[in-house]
């Protein structure tokens, strides 16, 4: 019977540790606060209970105590519990306390350290909290000190003496307060200050000003924050905000299975990614045919690749089979199964893959979604092969996500993308229309396109090549604008 107490670090997904994720996904139970990404959640095993205990300011959804109560009791029912906290459980993270209750209670704990805010907001914000010359020390305090304790138990006067960094969480709401005091303790008010809100987060926004400008209201902060006070606050190796997707904020309409690719590159190039899954993607129960009866084996997406091999039980049926593939994405996925597709047109749509199959004799099976456009059958047929269509999965509208929904609506988005008909068609019912105003659109290729446009949408940009990378290319120029 252990608890874990793991470290979610401070809002990228990526900090998370090796060992969080592994327990993360072993997990029984997950309790989390508000700090914690919601792409860390998603590891979580399907099953899983996930319980949130988030605490913001002035609004907190169970007191320590039930906390402390709530992993005693999840961890001596016999269930993996990881308690998830934003940071590093033992830096301000109340982890000590937590700790001590599973103890008392015999219960055995582990504690996974996560990159605290302390180090990490400033770095992304491009402060280094030690540099050669500036700073040789770095001191980490709370600016909101225990109400129960009763007065100020922070020596301030003490702090402005120490010298160095000065790094304050959870003083948001007191920086004036703090500034004051640090100048009464005698540093100047010229003294180099930054708050760095939402760190590590793609809503990450940095203010940079002195201590009196934070002193006299002319500069503020809101929770959550790192204040950083010392000569490395005026230190600007800016990295993380000036990424060309910084503070966009894209809808993805993909199905959550194929989304983290395309979630991941764009998140990389700064991007805030909302998952709106229009689609999900369902098995059907086939019988896979005699495959020595055919020539050809066509396939027109990866999830159509992935579902039939999931019924091939010995490759060596495919010896004699010709295969080809819509695009890159499709023989990609053929490759992970160990086939070399031997043809793959230079544009990625059906008619092109009509183009470039070669006349002839013989029969070709196409396996694909369960609907799907008729013009690859009608055209593999007037080339004079005997087409069997082999319906092996299929796409269903997702249930959508309100607070996503009432995000688009409100046009609170700066572009959406779209990877398919069905991804457009599902989006559109589940939005009930084209939002107004309506964001940037990107679709993936013509037919995506086209889908888009008899649904009423103004389509921005297209990808070329009709792949993710083209898409997220054609994403990026459009949301750069002219050079």
């Amino acid at each position: 019977m252990t608890v874990f107490l793991v470290g979610a670090g401070p809002g990228d997904p990526g900090l998370l540790t090796r060992r969080g994720e592994e327990l993360l996904r072993a997990a029984d139970v997950v309790v989390y606060d508000r700090l914690a990404s919601p792409a860390l959640l998603e590891l979580a095993r399907s099953g899983a209970e996930m319980i949130d205990v988030g605490k913001a300011p002035g609004n907190v959804e169970m007191s320590q105590d039930d906390i402390n109560a709530l992993l005693v009791a999840r961890g001596r029912a016999g269930l993996a519990v990881v308690r998830l906290k934003g940071g590093d459980p033992f830096v301000f993270g109340r982890g000590g306390e937590e700790a001590e209750a599973c103890l008392a209670a015999g219960l055995d704990i582990e504690v996974v350290p996560g990159v605290t805010s302390a180090i990490a907001a400033p770095a992304y914000a491009g402060i280094p909290v030690t540099h050669r010359g500036v700073s040789t020390s770095v001191t980490i305090v709370t600016g909101h000190e225990d109400p129960t304790l009763g007065g100020q138990r922070t020596d301030w006067d003490a702090l402005a003496r120490v010298g160095g960094t000065l790094v304050i969480l959870m003083g948001a709401s007191r920086v004036a307060k703090v500034a004051a005091a640090l100048l009464a303790g005698g540093l100047p008010g010229s003294t180099p200050a930054a708050a760095v809100r939402w760190g590590t987060h793609p809503t990450q926004r940095t203010t940079r000003a002195t201590l009196d400008s934070f002193a006299d209201g002319s500069a503020t902060a809101e929770a959550p924050s790192a204040i950083v006070v010392g000569d490395v606050a005026a230190l600007d190796f800016s990295w993380f905000e000036r990424r060309p997707l910084f503070g966009r904020r894209v809808v993805v309409t993909r199905a959550r299975v194929q989304a983290s690719a395309l979630r991941t590159a764009l998140e990389a190039l700064g991007a805030e990614v909302l998952e709106l899954p229009a689609i999900t993607i369902e098995p059907v129960e086939f019988a896979l045919p005699d495959l020595a009866n055919y020539r050809w084996l066509v396939f027109t997406s990866a999830n159509g690749v992935d579902a039939f091999f999931a019924a091939v039980r010995d490759a060596r049926t495919l010896a004699h089979v010709e295969v080809a593939a819509i695009g890159p994405g499709t023989a990609e996925a053929l490759s992970r199964h160990g086939i070399h597709p031997d043809l793959v047109p230079e544009r990625f749509v059906a008619e092109s893959l009509l183009d470039a199959f070669p006349p002839g004799a013989g029969r070709v099976l196409l396996a694909r979604a369960a609907t799907a456009r008729d013009v690859l059958p009608a055209g593999l047929a007037q080339k004079g092969y005997e087409v069997d269509v082999l319906a092996v999965y299929r796409t269903v509208m997702a249930a959508p996500d309100p607070d996503a929904v009432a995000r688009v609506r409100a046009g609170a988005v700066d572009a959406i993308t779209f990877t398919s008909s069905s991804t457009v068609d599902n989006f559109c019912d589940m939005i009930a229309g084209v939002p107004v105003p309506q964001p940037l659109v990107v679709s993936i290729g013509p037919v995506t396109s086209e889908t888009a446009r008899n649904r009423g949408l103004r389509v921005d940009a297209e990808a070329d090549p009709h792949t993710i990378d083209g898409l997220i290319e054609a994403l990026t120029a459009a949301l750069r604008g002219p050079a």
